[in-house]
């Protein structure tokens, strides 16, 4: 059982759940070893495996034998990019010398020399892109320009130059291939004591010592390129990001040529490549350090950042829709998908395959040093492989199994034991709120201190995780931080509806007594989760974000929504209004609020919240100047501070309950006969009286809650000090700093009435004001209709005598109106042992929020979309 003293462990943060077993990991098919030197970058033909090394060379591997059949020399620096170009039997590679060449696939001969615009100016030429429909290469490098080279279906895949005709390169128009090109510094150099400069008409090609040659080792060995070329400046675009062009992924398909280009400056920028002149589409924005490596399937991207996480991202939506936390702090440096599993390379040397729920189905130690290239092939033969090079000088072939033939063991829930949901949103809901319980984020209690901003930590990995752009905001010293996180619709050409979801991440006490299972373990019986706080507020918060995610994975979010997760809110949401306040620029506009924090009236039938009392508590002191004293020495002989503390809260109300405090009742709003006929139906509904319904949800009330003494609490002993905690439950249309104020005067004028002694101190603690819902709201109006739809009968619409204080608060500083969808039943024990929540009402929770969200998008009737 937890306790305060031995909390349990941070569960670690990753929504991704560990689905390997003994037989998950890929097959090591074969390994080839280079001459100590890393592999930095990898291709593949049918016929062959090539590496890029950190030596300079390009060893090209047999795949039927797995032998080293040749080495390809030209580069003078790292081989730090490969791309084959399949329709053309072209590799086109790029290095720290900064030059691409081009070679023949089949002949294993060099064919071209494409310099950059600045040549070594561009610095590493980190990655390539190709085209086949543009027939132009796309150059990454180090000074932060994007660059690309056009070549016309003209030139045959052995380079002839019989095969050149009036337009070979974009910009040139001579046939002559010594006019098409600058000289070579290295191939068309003369022999040194000539000291003449370099010239076309040379092709020297034994001329060994010019400047920046390669070693004299390998020179020999040099081809001689058919044809040199340079980028043009129009061909550039500079700067294309605020980094190094660390990796490129093209998309070529029949919405046209698009471009990916991820950077050290942690965007991932998307270019539309059909015109002239790349041009910006989007920008995601992933802030989790550098992008060092992309791959594309569909219209889906992912990108390896620095620090061990992949972003997910949707080129149609424009959005981020997940992120996986491969291993925090470990660099994703490749990326390789096959048939819906991702393979992550990362600089620990693993491997990791996801599934398309974004799963870890396989993680092994590929290298022993870093992983640092992949790639997917066909085998020869049959089947597929996956081929990894890493700085240990290994190139390994691991065999690759279709996602639909893997034979992966039953996964099982954690609430019932039985076979996981098909629906992979459904089982991420699940273990997400598993994790998110384990954590107790007890905000009344000092000792849980650390486990709140862990929550709050969690959270917003979490969010991200599902596809939000998410952070924290600090709510002042000593306080827990909120969990601001927005997920971002579908762009289009007007603006989306922006909803805000509240909630709170904080818990409150959770005792063992009582319980029938570990509060902070999740645990199901028959159809219901336990566990404290899945009702308030984990539960709903989990359902919320995954709807999000949902929505976001179909292409299908049509607002932004916009969560704040607060962690003060069972204390009274110290920091949350000044916070939020300090915020509103980043938070954005506004155009309704969505709360689900409370329970249903009854067991079987949905409800709508459309009212919460006020509250204002109230600690009364009562104290003299003297120490506790002896009841048989001093009895009878002072004024007591308990007897004035009883006289004083005997005067608040009258024998039938009522409120004494002057005016208190003259504000508070009649009822209608619309109110009083629903008063009616859920009184039958619920089997209770109208009147007792009345008197908890619409009517004020006053509660005195306890009262404590100074002094060892034995019956002789006169306490020199009386505290006592009272709260009054306030209704529409009175008003908070009316009441707060009649409050302290009556009981000051009371207790001077007194003529004693003793001394009053009066401390308001917290106040929260009520809250009414719009019935009429359009956006109430869409909620109705997807509880509707989801539940198959009308919502109940009801009131609750309890308060939640952000909700009105919000409705004021965002000009808007609140909407509150309770998930839970009325037998959830929410605050008390057992805490549960069903889980179908927990599923229908999620899809009632993504048919709102629908709903709401389709209509365009928010102001901000209007």
């Amino acid at each position: 059982m937890a306790s305060a003293l031995a909390p349990p462990p941070v569960p670690h943060p990753s929504l991704s759940r560990n689905l390997q077993s003994g037989f998950s990991t890929p097959l090591l098919i074969h390994s080839l070893q280079e001459s100590k030197s890393s592999v930095l970058s990898l291709a593949a033909t049918d016929d062959y495996i090539f590496s890029g090394s950190q030596n300079r060379d390009i060893l090209v591997w047999d795949k039927k034998t797995f032998t080293h059949k040749d080495t390809l020399r030209g580069h003078t620096g790292s081989v730090l990019a490969l791309e084959y170009a399949r329709e053309k039997a072209w590799l086109f590679s790029s290095g720290a010398d900064s030059t691409i060449r081009v070679w023949c696939t089949k002949t294993l001969t060099a064919l071209y020399v494409v310099d950059p615009y600045l040549e070594n100016g561009a610095g590493d030429l980190f990655s390539l892109a190709w085209s086949p429909t543009l027939q132009t290469i796309f150059v990454g490098c180090k000074n932060t320009s994007l660059q690309w080279f056009n070549f016309r279906h003209t030139i045959s895949p052995t380079g002839s130059s019989s095969s050149l005709q009036d337009t070979l390169i974009s910009g040139c128009t001579s046939p002559n291939l010594a006019g098409l090109r600058k000289a070579h510094k290295f191939f068309d150099s003369y022999p040194q004591h000539e000291r003449k400069p370099a010239d076309i008409h040379a092709r020297n090609g034994s001329a060994h010592q010019g400047r920046d040659s390669p070693d004299s080792d390998q020179c020999s060995d040099v081809p001689v390129p058919q044809a040199f070329f340079s980028i043009p400046a129009s061909n550039v675009i500079d700067p294309a990001h605020w980094g190094y062009i660390h990796c490129m992924a093209i998309i070529d398909d029949e919405n046209g040529v698009r471009l990916a280009t991820g950077s050290g400056d942690e965007y991932v920028k998307l270019w539309n490549c059909s015109g002239q002149v790349p041009s910006l589409i989007h920008e995601f924005y992933c802030g989790q350090g550098a992008i060092l490596s992309l791959v594309s399937r569909g219209e889906t991207i992912a990108a390896g950042c620095q620090d061990g996480y992949v972003k997910v991202l949707d080129l149609e939506t424009k959005t981020s829709v997940r992120t996986i936390i491969v291993q925090e702090g470990v660099d994703i440096l490749s990326l390789s998908i096959f048939n819906g599993d991702l393979y992550t390379c990362s600089a620990n040397g693993c491997v990791k395959r996801w599934s398309a729920s974004f799963d870890c189905t396989a993680s092994w130690k590929a290298h022993d040093g870093i992983a640092l290239s992949s790639i997917i092939t066909k085998r020869n033969g049959h089947g597929v492989c996956l081929v990894t090079g890493g700085s240990d000088s290994n190139i390994k072939v691991w065999e690759v199994t279709a996602a639909k033939n893997k034979q992966e063991p039953p996964v099982k829930d954690v609430y019932t034991g039985q076979p996981a949901l098909d629906d992979p949103i459904t089982e991420t809901l699940i273990y997400a709120l598993s994790k998110f319980v384990a954590i107790p984020s007890v905000s009344s209690q000092p000792a849980h201190k650390e486990d709140c901003r862990q929550a709050a930590i969690w959270l917003k990995k979490c969010l991200a995780q599902l596809g939000a752009q998410a952070t924290l905001l600090p709510t002042g010293e000593g306080n827990n931080p909120i969990v601001f996180g927005t997920f971002e619709g579908t762009k289009g050409e007007k603006p989306r509806p922006r909803i805000l979801f509240y909630g709170h991440y904080d818990i409150i006490p959770a005792p063992p007594e009582g319980w029938s299972s570990d509060p902070f373990t999740l645990t199901g019986r028959n159809g219901y989760l336990y566990g404290r706080g899945v009702t308030d507020d984990k539960g709903p918060i989990t359902a919320v974000a995954c709807a999000a995610a949902d929505l976001l994975a179909r292409r299908a979010l049509g607002v932004d929504l916009v969560f704040l997760i607060e962690g003060e809110e069972e204390v009274g949401s110290v920091g949350f209004g000044e916070t939020v306040r300090r915020h509103k620029d980043v938070i954005g506009h506004i155009d309704e609020i969505l709360v689900s924090n409370s329970t249903w009236i009854a067991e079987d039938r949905p409800c709508l919240t459309y009212g919460l009392r006020g509250v204002v508590h109230c600690n009364l002191i009562i104290s003299n100047k003297m120490p506790d004293l002896h009841s048989g020495i001093e009895g009878g002989a002072i004024v007591e501070p308990m007897v004035d503390m009883v006289k004083l809260l005997a005067t608040l109300t009258d024998r039938h309950g009522h409120i004494q405090i002057p005016s208190f009742y003259d504000k508070v709003r009649a009822p209608t006969e619309e109110e009083e006929e629903l008063y009616k139906l859920l009184s039958e509904v619920t089997q209770k009286s109208a009147s007792l319904l009345r008197s908890r949800w619409r009517e004020p009330s006053l509660t005195m809650h306890n009262i404590e003494i100074s002094g060892p609490k034995n019956p002789t002993v006169i306490p020199s000090t009386v505290k006592a905690q009272i709260s009054l439950r306030i209704v529409p249309d009175q008003d908070l700093d009316t009441i707060v104020h009649s409050l302290v005067d009556y009981l000051k004028t009371t207790f001077d009435e007194f003529g004693t002694p003793n001394k009053l101190q009066i401390d308001v603690e917290h106040t929260a004001d009520w809250w009414l819902g719009e019935l009429d709201d359009p956006y109430f109006k869409a909620l109705e209709n997807a509880v509707k739809e989801e539940w198959g009968v009308e919502p109940l619409r009801i009131r609750e005598g309890g308060s939640i204080p952000s909700v009105p608060w919000l409705e004021k500083e965002f000009k808007c109106h609140a909407l509150h969808l309770p998930m839970g039943q009325s037998s959830d024990q929410a605050h008390l042992p057992n805490e549960r929540i069903s889980l179908v009402n927990l599923q229908k929770g999620k899809a009632v929020v993504e048919n709102f969200l629908l709903a709401i998008a389709n209509e365009k009737f928010a102001s901000g979309a209007s």
